[in-house]
């Protein structure tokens, strides 16, 4: 296999992993879940009759519309109370997520949460991180090393045919983009709000820092 050929497969599955990296990032935090932590607060909410507890979830701009929602819930006719609150639970959760930048797709079932989150939320009751890290960096050890291995097999064989060379970038683009994504979050470069990031640099015609990086990877190429 050329070195050209080798290239030229390289930038195809590159441009395509590009692509899928470059849509907008959809978070799966629980802050939509029946159980995660903003319903939880406006349960405590309703109990209490007082909006102030759910306040925080949301941009000063928007209390209006959620109060309002809150309202309906305390006048509601104690046969339509439940289906208010509900509404109301949407419409908390939907006016939280916009001032993400993420979409409302409904509200999930309790139990739905990612494991890391739900370990995430343990920690800060718990007082320990201990469990979380090792959830994580067992996950994370063991996706490395997955990735590493399927590559490393590739790459001896890299050069013998171009259905060959195929598969090393294949694996090679999975192996690096998956590390720089652990890296990028590890340093602070990534995070729950970078969907909104992303969307505005991409409105704007800006690059997000791994797009920059990849493309002074491949101009070394």
């Amino acid at each position: 296999m050329t070195m050209t050929n080798l290239k030229s497969t390289f930038w195809a599955v590159a441009a395509a992993t590009l692509l899928y990296l470059a849509a907008p990032y959809s978070t799966s935090a629980h802050c939509d879940t029946l159980d995660g932590p903003v319903i939880q607060d406006a349960r405590k909410a309703i109990a209490a009759k007082d909006v102030t507890p759910v306040l925080k979830w949301v941009k000063a701009k928007d209390e209006k519309a959620v109060r309002a929602s809150f309202e309906k819930v305390l006048s509601a006719h104690p046969a339509k109370k439940e289906a208010a609150e509900q509404k109301f639970f949407a419409t908390l959760v939907k006016v939280h997520r916009a001032g993400e930048g993420a979409p409302f797709t409904g509200l999930k079932p309790a139990g739905s949460v990612e494991p890391a989150v739900a370990e995430a939320d343990k920690a800060l009751t718990s007082g320990s991180t201990d469990a979380l890290v090792k959830l994580i960096t067992d996950d994370v050890a063991a996706g490395i090393q997955k990735r590493y291995q399927r590559a490393a097999a590739a790459y001896q064989h890299k050069d013998e045919s171009v259905a060959q060379g195929r598969e090393f970038v294949e694996a090679y683009v999975d192996y690096t983009h998956y590390v720089e994504r652990l890296h990028q979050d590890a340093t602070g470069a990534g995070g729950h709000g970078e969907h909104a990031e992303h969307g505005t640099a991409a409105k704007h015609g800006k690059k997000m820092p791994h797009e920059k990086h990849r493309e002074e990877h491949h101009g070394h190429q």
